[in-house]
């Protein structure tokens, strides 16, 4: 799961990311690396330390009360509903792009082809939310790593083969790219808020640190 949510996202935005902030910016790729993988071991201690911990609210509310429940749920809930929002516009952008001029006629309204493949999009996923374990989405995920691994040989082969090439060419540091690259990185971690749930989806939980590492 792990390395299907952050090795495609951060595949797709990697490139530009260096773009907007330079070279010197993937430093700040690190950074958000090391403080995620960090807030996953304090996740894990918090979820050892009490069995009734399942999610982030929990913490929240062992943490702060009730009123720390509240500020948890909706700062997660609100959080995973602008990534998915976020993965569904990727889709219908890219979809548009391989399958241009596509428009629907429906009761005198058009219809784009971007808002048509986000919609479609969004139908093909709606059935894996009702999965409670994460066990079930293994094959999804599979599938997610294996696009990856295809986008990856892709890439090289038009570098390479296709006669494409690879040019050294970027900024070293542009400041103004910065808010840019750093949005970009951390969307490479937008899987964050899944780490609970993964945790107790894990057979031997003792492997979780490697995992997240």
């Amino acid at each position: 799961h792990l390395c299907c949510y952050v090795s495609g996202v951060g595949i797709i935005s990697m490139p530009y990311a260096l773009a907007s902030g330079g070279w010197l910016s993937i430093s700040l790729l690190f950074v958000i690396a090391i403080a995620c993988c960090y807030t996953g071991i304090l996740v894990k201690r918090c979820m050892d330390m009490d069995p009734d911990i399942k999610n982030f609210p929990d913490i929240g509310q062992r943490a702060f009360g009730d009123k720390g429940r509240i500020i948890v749920s909706i700062a997660m809930n609100s959080e995973l509903y602008l990534v998915v929002t976020g993965f569904l516009i990727l889709e219908g952008d890219n979809l548009n792009k391989l399958v241009p001029n596509m428009q629907l006629e429906l009761a005198g309204l058009t219809i784009g082809g971007t808002s048509i493949f986000t919609m479609i999009a969004a139908l093909v996923i709606l059935p894996s939310v009702l999965l409670e374990d994460l066990s079930m989405l293994s094959y999804v995920s599979a599938s997610g790593a294996l696009a990856s691994s295809i986008f990856l040989l892709s890439i090289f082969w038009n570098g390479t083969i296709d006669g494409t090439g690879f040019h050294a060419k970027g900024t070293i540091f542009r400041l103004s790219g910065i808010p840019s690259a750093v949005s970009l990185y951390a969307f490479c971690y937008s899987a964050h808020p899944i780490l609970p749930t993964l945790y107790n989806s894990m057979r031997d939980k003792s492997q979780f640190s490697r995992v997240s590492t």
